[in-house]
């Protein structure tokens, strides 16, 4: 990282330099591209650590004066240029944004994705659905940190744009309302938290299908937190088992791929976008449903009531994500422990533990 401090003197009156990250008044830039500029130090680092590392020299052409140009096919060129390299950046910054996120490195991924806000604002407009997105994911990062009063203020942004484009995708939404029930649970709210959760598994089902993807199952395992809370264990079970179900159903699919199988796992919902054949769940997805199993199942070996078959598929399920990430011996140890399960009748010393609410358990998950 190099760092060039700023002449107050020397830096044109018409133009203030704002940092990149707070908009504050500029102190420093970078001595590596020129054109960044930042409030103080920690600043800069801060974005260098996240992705300026990996976009410091593609920015100058975006920042620099641009050329002159002579002639009206030259300049549609120039502009069809600039575009592309900010849809790329975008792109970039957002994915940086979300593995920071999958890591847990919240503080990390707040740069990143300030900048994939910043492009896509700068290619769509202020108001254009293509920026929810960047508008969850700075809440996600925002609720992870526990800045609740920030996330709620990038989830209020993110739903009103919503509101104002009804063409905006199911999976968006879906994600919008997710967050927005963690959100709640998260205040304490659960009545509120439990109608933006029932507005996520919709909204999920409509894209996704009813059955057979991972990413309606986060929808029912945040529900289950919240009843939690609320001491319905019942509920919480009956949750828990639709989440195991929709999970096993999806590693299923892909650990025995078929066409025939693909195709019928999807069931219609009743306002129906085409489904395409299911993709095989990504980074995010595979962190997610893991950690959702392995809450559920320190769940079951908590409880008092031995549940063999329920332990045994969510063995299963966990084997097959491992599977797909190729971690043999993981596949190995929990297609052990699904045999021990089955023969034993369930988690054995877990047992003889008091069994904790899973709510308590998954309060970092809320």
């Amino acid at each position: 990282m190099q760092t060039e401090w700023l002449v107050p003197l020397a830096q044109p009156r018409q133009k203030k330099r704002r940092c990149e990250l707070c908009l504050g008044p500029a102190t420093v830039r970078c001595a590596a591209c020129l054109v960044t500029y930042y409030c103080d130090v920690d600043h800069q680092n801060a974005d260098w650590v996240s992705v300026h590392t990996k976009i410091c020299q593609l920015l100058i052409p975006l920042r620099a004066a641009p050329p002159f140009y002579t002639s009206e096919k030259e300049r549609k060129l120039g502009e069809e240029q600039r575009r592309n390299r900010e849809i790329f950046l975008a792109e970039v910054t957002y994915e940086t944004a979300q593995n920071f996120l999958i890591k847990g490195h919240y503080e990390d991924a707040i740069p990143a994705a300030l900048h994939s806000l910043k492009f896509s604002i700068s290619i769509y407009g202020p108001s254009a659905v293509e920026l929810v997105p960047a508008y969850i994911l700075l809440a996600e990062t925002s609720l992870g940190l526990g800045h609740l009063s920030q996330g709620e203020e990038y989830l209020s942004q993110g739903q009103w744009i919503v509101l104002k484009n009804t063409h905006c995708s199911y999976a968006i939404q879906s994600k919008l309302y997710r967050n927005l029930g963690l959100l709640h649970a998260a205040k304490g709210n659960f009545d509120e938290s439990l109608y933006h959760l029932a507005n996520d598994v919709y909204f999920a089902c409509c894209a996704f299908g009813t059955t057979s993807n991972v990413a309606v199952s986060g929808g029912y395992f945040h529900m289950a937190n919240v009843f939690s809370h609320q001491n319905k264990m019942d509920v919480v079970d009956s949750l828990y088992c639709e989440v195991s179900a929709h999970t096993h159903t999806h590693t299923h699919t892909h650990t025995h791929p078929s066409p025939q199988t693909r195709l019928g796992s999807l069931t219609p919902f009743p306002t129906v976008e085409t489904l395409p054949p299911l993709p095989p769940p990504d980074e995010k997805q595979q962190a997610e449903a893991m950690q959702m199993l392995n809450s559920i199942l320190h769940f079951r070996e908590a409880s008092l009531r031995p549940q063999p078959e329920k332990e045994a598929k969510l063995l299963h399920a966990l084997a097959m994500f491992h599977f797909l990430v190729h971690n043999l011996a993981k596949v190995i140890g929990k297609k052990m422990q699904v045999l021990q399960s089955l023969k034993g009748g369930g988690g054995g010393a877990g047992r003889q533990k008091s069994q904790k609410s899973p709510g308590q358990e998954n309060d970092r998950m809320l």
